[in-house]
């Protein structure tokens, strides 16, 4: 059993998650050889860390917060329990004699930096070239979403979210870029409301052709 099929089949109890490989999905490193903990070690970590930063984690107010946190945690980083590119195995061959790109704009997402465990909050704008074959547009903003919903830094992302596509749907080319503010710079350390981090990546035939790119890239409102 590959590592990605063990994280799936984890108990709330824990196993030991040892693997073949070093990967999960997207080619993403993971922990290997590692016991996940159990619910209930979980929670006691988010008890730990209510006392450490000075409140009672048994005062009324607290005392079911460790389980909403994990709770909230299973949704938040589900990304790890989903291959993105079996999102866009089911496509379709019938699309006449359209040979230009497909686009899909404004896809909110939300992440987590790997950093601070910050949250990251913006929006997706991807385009690939159709070779033959198209996949249903819903497809594209769960694949941003399994991919973002992780540990993630915003470069690897936007690399996750282009090579899910190309490997998935082999088109002629991929453009993903990402716009988003992220709170380990606009509520700590540096306080820089409203700043945007902005990536690109560029695949196929968005890499080679500049008026192709270019194209893209003005329908973009940053």
């Amino acid at each position: 059993m590959d590592l990605h099929s063990q994280i799936l089949n984890d108990t709330e109890d824990g196993v030991s998650a040892s693997a073949e490989g070093n990967s999960v999905g997207d080619g993403q490193p993971r922990a290997v050889g590692r016991v996940r903990p159990t619910r209930f070690d979980a929670e006691a970590a988010v008890r730990t860390l209510i006392s450490w930063a000075g409140d009672d984690p048994a005062r009324p107010g607290l005392i079911d917060t460790p389980a909403r946190v994990i709770r909230a945690y299973e949704e938040w980083f589900a990304g790890y329990r989903q291959d993105p590119v079996r999102l866009l195995e089911r496509t379709f061959d019938e699309i006449g004699g359209y040979n230009q790109a497909v686009e899909l704009h404004d896809i909110a997402f939300h992440s987590f930096c790997e950093h601070h465990m910050a949250a990251i909050h913006g929006k997706a704008y991807i385009a690939y070239m159709p070779l033959n074959r198209v996949v249903g547009i819903s497809k594209l903003a769960r694949v941003v979403e399994a991919c973002a919903r992780r540990l993630q830094v915003q470069e690897r992302l936007t690399d996750d979210i282009a090579c899910a596509i190309e490997d998935a749907l082999q088109p002629g080319g991929v453009a993903v870029v990402l716009v988003a503010e992220h709170g380990c710079m606009t509520s700590r350390g540096v306080h820089a409301h409203g700043t945007r981090m902005v990536t690109k990546r560029m695949l196929g035939v968005f890499e080679t052709n500049i008026d192709l790119r270019r194209e893209f890239l003005s329908s973009i409102p940053v």
